[in-house]
């Protein structure tokens, strides 16, 4: 069993506390570097919230 393995088993059911401190994280990284790696951040956060299988997509889900 691998390392993402093993956190992917522990925020099962909890993705949306995930989000938070993956978005949280991104935040004060852009704000201790003012932003200078901000698209590096961004690009990061997104991989991370791919990987864990996050719930929030840039297109709103079809009703």
């Amino acid at each position: 069993m691998s390392f993402m393995d093993k956190i992917k088993g522990m925020l099962k059911g909890h993705e949306d506390m995930a989000d938070k401190g993956i978005d949280k994280g991104g935040d004060y990284v852009d704000d201790k570097t003012q932003g200078k790696y901000r698209s590096q951040v961004d690009t990061a956060q997104q991989k991370l919230k791919d990987e864990l299988g996050s719930q929030e997509r840039d297109t709103p889900p079809h009703p």
